[in-house]
């Protein structure tokens, strides 16, 4: 309890901070005519905006409307050009030639041309493998990238085939910088998107954003002032005081309808494609199959979905990938329904067994503690909870290892956990290839390897036809569900909860996209 009052002071606290510091007003300054807005949100990465350190990093400049890619999604997640004005692909789907629009530019001034997008590729290359945003996942390393500014053109030549590689490059991790004038890359990189960063506030606290002079488009705001704020009720109460007009992912369901039920607030939601889950970590204790097995048929993950504190904001499932996507979800077979006596009886069987009757069960003469590492964002504490809850009626002991977005990532890619809960976008690249590698031996980060994954995977890369790569996908879903490789939270929903100084605001379905031109200030 004490932590919780914590957060929620530190949290007041760094607000009070920002507003007493700015000392801008939201919505149109009536004294100077600038036009402000006041958006709280989760801080990730401690805030950092570089796309190489690791994937939140790459998040946090798009979602600040720092940085763009050469392709983004719209809400029915297709690819559409955004910094790209077309492109072609030969028949092998291995070459490809992008053309830039005109005369776009960097917030700097500088133009942007092929050059400077290659300079950008180049620039993951040489660096993407010190951080674990790892942007191979999306453009091997091998590839041939060739400028030619006359022409305004990108050549990308791949030693295997791409399905969908303006998909691919569409992933924030792949968005274009300027690598040659950014000077400081953890929090001031320089990109083409409508705002830049005025002013880094500090850890926990936020950014003074201001709009991109050169932007190709009207930027709405003059000034947005990111207040970082993890804590959903701390949102709340700044959003209902008027400290804040916009915020993303308020995550207490009772607050949600409540901001429903005013007609001084609205409410956007996004179809999800989100799931969250937790990995188990095979370099360990739970490389033991019958004890993942007892840990799926000991949680009751639909009657976690429909408590009071999450019911309405996740779907619950048994899957990696969504039941709203077109995978297969109604044909996969879970034989890990929950059945706490079937759990205590396949471990009883196998030998893992309480001695002493302590309560929990050991594993050659020592007690199971598990180290459950989580964060507090999208009620991921709260399923985390549940879990340790539902596993000590089986035996199973497990301790809470809770703190930032950023300590559960460096843990996740140490792995220093057994389980680690986290929320992810499955179809970041308009397909779930790029989410899907994360079980794959060469890119996993829990440690799991299955020869027959790793096949399905690979025919995965080169497979064009997209009923061929929906079957392949749908197989590798129930070698995943049978191998029990993570414990799954359920589907969620994106949000942005805004006050009627903002005229417009909208979250997509990816959202990569926070901070954009569509959220006006109202009229």
């Amino acid at each position: 309890m004490k932590k919780l009052l914590s957060v929620v002071i530190i949290a007041v606290l760094s607000m009070s901070m920002l507003l007493t510091g700015c000392g801008e007003n939201s919505g149109s300054d009536s004294n100077s005519g600038e036009k402000v807005l006041n958006f709280g949100c989760q801080m990730y990465s401690d805030g950092v905006v570089n796309s190489v350190l690791d994937e939140n990093a790459g998040w946090n400049a798009m979602r600040y409307g720092i940085t763009e890619a050469l392709f983004k999604f719209n809400d029915k997640m297709e690819v559409e050009p955004w910094l790209a004005d077309s492109y072609t692909v030969n028949d092998e789907h291995t070459e490809w030639v992008i053309t830039l629009k005109k005369g776009i530019k960097f917030s700097d001034g500088d133009l942007l041309t092929p050059s400077k997008v290659k300079a950008t590729f180049d620039y993951l290359k040489k660096n993407g493998p010190s951080g674990s945003a790892k942007p191979e996942k999306y453009l091997e390393f091998e590839a041939q990238v060739t400028a030619d500014d006359d022409a305004n053109t990108i050549t990308i030549v791949t030693s295997k085939p791409y399905a969908n590689l303006a998909g691919q490059l569409a992933h924030p991790t792949m968005a274009i910088i300027d690598v040659e004038h950014t000077k400081n890359f953890d929090n001031g990189v320089i990109g083409t998107g409508p705002y830049m960063i005025e002013k880094f506030k500090g850890v926990g606290v936020g950014y003074t954003m201001v709009k991109n002079p050169n932007y190709r488009e009207d930027v709405p705001y003059d000034k947005v002032n990111i207040m970082f704020m993890g804590d959903a009720s701390a949102k709340t109460m700044a959003l209902q005081s008027g400290q804040v007009d916009l915020v993303e992912n308020i995550t207490n369901v009772s607050d949600i309808k409540e901001f429903q039920k005013n007609k001084d607030f609205t409410v956007d939601i996004a179809s999800g494609v989100r799931c969250g889950f937790s990995w188990m970590n095979f370099k360990g204790i739970l490389e033991n199959k019958t004890l993942r097995q007892a840990i799926l048929m000991g949680i009751d993950n639909d009657t976690i979905c429909k408590s009071k504190t999450i019911g309405g904001l996740y779907t619950p499932g048994f899957s990696v990938l969504p039941s709203t996507l077109n995978y297969g979800y109604d044909k996969l077979k879970n034989p890990y329904e929950y059945n706490p006596e079937k759990a205590k009886k396949i471990l009883d069987d196998a030998g893992i067994v309480d001695t002493n009757g302590d309560g929990i069960r050991e594993i050659d003469g020592k007690n199971i503690e598990l180290r459950y590492v989580s964060y507090e964002n999208r009620l991921l504490n709260d399923f985390s909870n549940a879990h340790i809850q539902y596993l000590a009626e089986i035996g199973i002991g497990c301790k809470a290892d809770y703190g930032s977005s950023d300590d559960q990532w460096s843990k996740l890619a140490a792995g220093e956990y057994d389980f680690n809960n986290n929320n992810w976008t499955t179809v970041g690249t308009g397909d779930p290839f790029a989410y899907m590698a994360n079980w794959a031996t060469d890119s996993t980060y829990c440690s799991y390897s299955n020869p027959a994954y790793d096949k399905l995977y690979n025919k995965l890369k080169g497979e064009m036809n997209p009923k061929k790569r929906a079957d392949l996908i749908f197989q590798m879903q129930q070698i995943l569900v049978d191998d029990a490789v993570a414990i799954i939270d359920g589907y969620y929903n994106s949000s942005m909860i805004y006050s009627k100084k903002v005229g417009q605001a909208h979250i997509h379905t990816a959202d990569y996209y926070w901070l954009t031109t569509e959220i006006k200030p109202a009229s």
